[in-house]
């Protein structure tokens, strides 16, 4: 499967998307229906009280479905970016011109034709040395030169950072939906006050378990993907510095004749 080129982002497309979130929301629900929900009713009717320390009822709720299916998606997004920037990282320190002979003036006309052609056309890279050619061909002064790699960079990485709205949204929604377990857990337990002053306490314990255990399944789910986002953001801003150093080292050192 070869990466979207086009995707300055480098996200995956929009059907490729929506059937990926189609497809985590369909397997939980499976998980769920097949082994979560009546392992977690089997626990509570074999051990009452003593089963909120079970994971099939910390983990049975609405909320912890949505909350693990929007990881899973959240997961599957941040990890085509990783391979698309593993799979291309050779090419952000790469010399695009290594065959043109530098005891000559660069042609740029050459250059770009070559540029152009090429199958990664459209990566971060080679797009900010083709922008960067056609600066210089365009005023034959190199400091212009050098000014549209440093624009291009910074546009590299305001594409990248947008790219993650998604992403962050996501970590940001999914503790949210742990609240909202959390509040109507609490709202079902003050619901049952009268059966708990009469003495049967079995409705409220379990209506405060699935509070608690809403935001602690969704808290967890949170630390998992701000590291996955962490990890993500440092091969971002390493393929950023790499372009800039290949553009600084290489590219204007063909433009220096």
């Amino acid at each position: 499967m070869q990466p979207n080129r086009t995707n300055g982002a480098m996200n995956p497309g929009v059907l490729t998307s929506l059937i990926v979130v189609a497809i985590s929301f369909t397997l939980v629900q499976l998980l769920y229906a097949g082994i979560i929900r009546p392992a977690a009713d089997h626990a509570v009717a074999t051990q009452g009280t003593m089963s909120v320390s079970s994971i099939w009822v910390v983990l049975n709720g609405i909320e912890q479905q949505i909350c693990i299916s929007l990881m899973l998606v959240a997961m599957f997004l941040m990890g085509y970016k990783i391979w698309r920037l593993v799979d291309e990282e050779a090419i952000y320190s790469r010399d695009f011109l290594s065959d043109h002979d530098k005891a000559q003036p660069l042609d740029t006309k050459r250059a770009l034709e070559q540029l152009e052609s090429s199958r990664y056309r459209d990566n971060p890279a080679l797009a900010t040395w083709i922008m960067c050619i056609r600066r210089f061909q365009n005023t034959n002064n190199v400091q212009h030169a050098a000014d549209a790699i440093e624009s291009s960079v910074d546009n590299v990485a305001s594409q990248l950072e947008n790219g993650n709205n998604m992403i962050r949204y996501m970590i940001w929604a999914i503790p949210s939906i742990g609240f909202v377990g959390t509040v109507r857990g609490i709202g079902q337990a003050l619901a049952q006050a009268d059966e708990a002053l009469a003495g049967d306490i079995s409705g409220m314990t379990a209506s405060l378990g699935l509070a608690f255990n809403s935001t602690l399944v969704a808290l967890l789910i949170s630390l998992v993907l701000m590291y996955l986002m962490h990890l993500l953001n440092s091969r971002q801003d390493t393929m950023v510095l790499n372009i800039q150093s290949s553009c600084e080292k290489s590219l204007l050192q063909h433009l220096h004749r």
